[in-house]
This record gives C-alpha cells, sequence and structure tokens, in this order.
C-alpha cells in the first residue's frame, strides 16, 4: 500500500469530518450561500475518496470507518439545513422521513450492539442510495422547490439499503467492511 495515496485519500475524508461542524456553524449563522456551496463540496468529496481509494488500492478499515461516519455527519448537516431554511419541507414528509430515521436508528443500534461500532458495509445498493440523496439535496438547496418524484426515488432506494444493512448486521458475525450486499454474502457462503 502507497502510504502517500492513503493519507491523500483518507484527508479527503477528514476534510469531511471537519466540514461537518463548519456546516453547522454557517447554518446557525444563517449563512445559506456559503452552506450550500460547502455542502456541494462535501457530497463531491464523498464521491471522490471512494474512487480513489478503490483505484489507488488504499482501502483500510480505518478509512471505512471514517468514511462511513462522514457520510452520517454530512447528511446529518444537510438535514438540520433542511430544519432551518425549509422547515415546511419536513412537516409535509414526516410519515417518509420518520421511516426512514427509524430504520436507520435501528440498523445503527443493532451494529453498535453486535459490533460495538457502526457498521461500514459500503454495499452497491448503499453507493446507489448515497447518490441519489447527494443529488437530491444538491438540488433541494439549489432550486426553490423540491423535486419530489426524486425525494421519492430516494426514499425508496435508502429504505431497501438500511433494510439490507440491518439483515446484514443480523447475518454477519464479524464486523466487515466493503461488502458487497446480501446477494453476495449468500454467493460467498454457497462456495464455502
Amino acid at each position: 500500500m502507497d502510504k502517500r495515496s492513503y493519507y491523500f485519500v483518507n484527508a479527503i475524508t477528514v476534510y469531511r469530518l471537519i466540514a461537518a461542524p463548519l456546516l453547522l456553524l454557517l447554518i446557525l449563522n444563517h449563512q445559506f450561500d456559503i452552506f450550500k456551496w460547502l455542502l456541494i463540496i462535501s457530497f463531491f468529496t464523498d464521491a471522490v475518496d471512494g474512487y480513489l481509494a478503490r483505484r489507488f488500492k488504499v482501502i483500510s478499515k480505518l478509512g471505512a470507518s471514517l468514511d462511513s461516519i462522514a457520510d452520517d455527519l454530512t447528511i446529518a448537516v444537510a438535514i438540520v439545513g433542511i430544519i432551518e431554511f425549509r422547515p415546511g419541507f419536513l412537516k409535509d414528509e414526516i410519515i417518509l422521513i420518520s421511516i426512514l430515521f427509524t430504520l436507520y436508528m435501528l440498523q445503527i443500534i443493532l451494529a453498535l450492539m453486535r459490533y460495538r461500532k457502526i457498521s461500514s458495509f459500503h454495499t452497491y445498493i448503499a453507493k446507489i442510495a448515497a447518490v441519489f440523496q447527494g443529488i437530491f439535496l444538491i438540488l433541494f438547496f439549489f432550486l426553490t422547490k423540491p423535486v419530489y418524484a426524486l425525494f421519492y426515488i430516494t426514499a425508496i432506494v435508502t429504505i431497501i439499503d438500511l433494510i439490507e444493512e440491518t439483515i446484514l448486521v443480523l447475518v454477519l458475525p464479524q464486523w466487515e467492511t466493503n461488502v458487497n450486499g446480501l446477494y453476495w454474502i449468500r454467493k460467498r457462503r454457497h462456495l464455502k
């Protein structure tokens, strides 16, 4: 493993960890324009760090854990931005958002109980959900009205992801990273 590439990729992830509290400060200070541009950078670096880690073969458990935490913090800050800048959207979609939140918390609690840390599966469906989430949230802050069709697609893909990850927590006895998904776990077990 090339150490420089390893540190570079993890530095991109650490940027998102540092950016999250900065984004929160921007929200609290009502700096909407700066917030939305820095949020784009955070979503862009999320896409870049995973690609670079695979490209330069510098995938590590630490990097996967940092990436999962940074992802969650970025989404959490974006949700705080929605609460502050467009609270009516949450009121209109409270049922679906409650379902998403409940499934997310269930998966996190089960992972903490089973592994003593959050999961970092990085399944294919999780990557697809992250792309939809990023696109929806960026458009949400840059357009005057939310793209509801995109929100519903994003919610459905995210629900599927959270259900799969919850099942993975129940199925996998040891903490693992970069699990492609349930299909590949079943296939791996079948080959054994």
